[in-house]
């Protein structure tokens, strides 16, 4: 695990199951119809309870790329899942892809603020199945956690990274940001 403060907030960085976090919300990297896929999306489904959390999605989606929804945890350890909707990566438009994942993040921030939360968990959204490179995925996610934690009273922001090869992007990303942000100041 990494961790980094951003103001008052903890962002932190760690390997594992987003499903086992017990942070105030899980973000599910969520298809516009919210509806139960495979990867991340399938086991919060599955975790959750797939009938009452497609019930609760259904009542609350559809919901456009770039942009997230709040339904309850049922389930989980986490009393809400923020369902955000990431691009699928487009080579030929790289500042559209970018524009609408972090869209996804800063909504999701957003939506958690709104709820008075303290604590959100993310996945990587759109590197799995919606082919964004995870280097590109990292930088557009810090940057847009780092931006939108300025101004709101999250104070834990937890990137739950599964494998080595996603938290390893995410970390060395963090790490040029962190030099970058010291040099600049």
């Amino acid at each position: 695990m990494q961790q980094y403060q951003i103001g008052p907030a903890t962002l932190e960085l760690v390997e594992g199951d987003i499903v086992a976090q017990t942070t105030d919300a899980i973000v599910n990297a969520a298809n516009e119809h919210l509806a139960q896929g495979s990867g991340v999306c399938g086991a919060i489904f599955r975790a959750a309870g797939p009938r009452d959390l497609a019930r609760a999605c259904d009542q609350v989606g559809p919901c456009p790329t770039g942009e997230a929804r709040i339904t309850p945890g049922f389930k989980l350890s986490a009393r809400y899942v923020i369902h955000a909707v990431g691009p699928v990566y487009r080579r030929k438009d790289p500042e559209g892809s970018a524009r609408l994942l972090a869209g996804a993040y800063r909504s999701s921030l957003a939506l958690a603020e709104q709820h008075g939360l303290q604590s959100i968990s993310f996945p990587s959204i759109s590197t799995g199945v919606y082919g964004y490179p995870l280097h590109e995925a990292a930088m557009v996610a810090l940057a847009a956690v780092r931006e939108a934690l300025a101004a709101q009273h999250v104070r834990l922001v937890r990137l739950v990274l599964w494998g080595r090869e996603s938290y390893d992007a995410h970390l060395a990303t963090a790490q040029a940001l962190e030099r970058e942000y010291r040099e600049g100041t």
